[in-house]
């Protein structure tokens, strides 16, 4: 099979162990995560002074020489289709999309095709170095086949591993817009008696609970206090919609990030999403606050309104602070000025 040797020498004061050594002084255009260098090691493909080390904490000097045989990347078994992209911004090493709803992002059995991974796979094409050791993008977070917004793939094992950190750390920005059924205010009695919920300064509701698979339907999540993972979402009204308000366009954040984690808080705390078929329900909003047209609208929207608007993070290779904004579909637009609200100037 193809490889490359990849070559190199020890810098002064090195880490204690192998692992964080390679990871710390391996070229860059190497494209090589601690991850696989750690799994490098292992099958035995690296070499300090001439001597095979399969031993992640074997202790290296400065000037030990080594040698690192790294296969060639594999064509990925996902196959690239011709499927139009809204590309926000690329480089050599990531990609940030401006996902369509109704697009699933991976592969699975019930949908193997016309995902974001297929139509990745053929825009990016060549300028796929390897994750893993195969031609694929890297996912690091996913959004739902519905929701609409920002999503960032890593064309890179580098990118791929950096991306991942941030991720694990919460330490990505991610706002999303979303239209909910009544208006989340804290002088609404309601609220404050759902319990994890609360309101800090601002009128910012926090959501904190978790979450985990529902008890009879395991394609659902659910509110749990026992047992799940930790969930923490924030809210706050951008536009209150009617007259008088009965639903409301409203900026999310996440602290977490759970499956269907904001459609689920929200619908815990009685402000389900408008189109959400699973958690939301279909209300009839009253005719005298949005007219008939505002009523037909929310009743007849097709999917979940919910949008990632803004993603901010930090480049894991050039490590600048990049942050971009996506606005509302023509869809959820047009369902705001339905409703009678007014639209952020753009994303959130």
């Amino acid at each position: 099979m193809p490889h490359v040797l990849v070559t190199f020498r020890i810098e002064e004061d090195p880490p204690a162990r192998l692992d964080k050594a390679l990871s710390r002084d391996v070229p860059d255009e190497a494209s090589l995560s601690r991850s696989r260098l750690g799994k490098l090691i292992e099958d035995g493909a690296v070499t300090v002074n001439g001597e095979p080390i399969t031993n992640p904490r074997f202790r290296t000097s400065e000037g030990d020489r080594i040698a690192i045989t790294v296969e060639e990347a594999q064509d990925s078994h996902i196959a690239g289709q011709d499927i139009a992209l809204d590309v926000v911004y690329e480089d050599d090493d990531l990609i940030v999309v401006n996902k369509p709803a109704g697009m699933v992002v991976h592969p699975a059995p019930g949908t193997p095709d016309g995902t974001l991974v297929n139509a990745l796979i053929h825009h990016c094409g060549e300028s796929l170095s390897g994750v893993g050791g195969a031609k694929r993008p890297g996912i690091v977070h996913r959004i739902d086949k519905e929701t609409s917004g920002l999503l960032v793939a890593a064309k890179t094992d580098r990118a791929h591993h950096g991306l991942a950190q941030q991720f694990e750390k919460h330490s990505v920005e991610r706002h999303y817009l979303a239209v909910c059924y009544g208006v989340p205010d804290q002088n609404d009695p309601r609220v404050h008696g759902v319990k994890g919920a609360s309101f800090e300064p601002g009128n910012i509701l926090k959501l904190q609970t978790r979450l985990g698979r529902h008890k009879t339907d395991r394609q659902k999540q659910a509110v749990s206090f026992e047992t799940g993972r930790h969930a923490v979402t924030r809210a706050r009204i951008v536009s209150p919609l009617g007259t008088p308000p009965v639903a409301a366009l409203i900026e999310c954040w996440l602290e977490t990030g759970r499956t269907h984690q904001i459609r689920v808080h929200l619908a815990h705390a009685g402000h389900g999403l408008v189109g959400d078929p699973v958690y939301g329900g279909r209300r009839k909003l009253n005719v005298k606050a949005v007219g008939e047209a505002g009523q037909a609208a929310a009743l007849d929207f097709p999917r979940q309104a919910l949008h990632a608007a803004t993603l901010g993070f930090e480049h894991p290779v050039t490590k600048e602070m990049l942050r971009f904004a996506a606005p509302l579909p023509d869809d959820m637009a047009e369902l705001v000025r339905s409703l009678g609200g007014s639209l952020p100037e753009s994303g959130a």
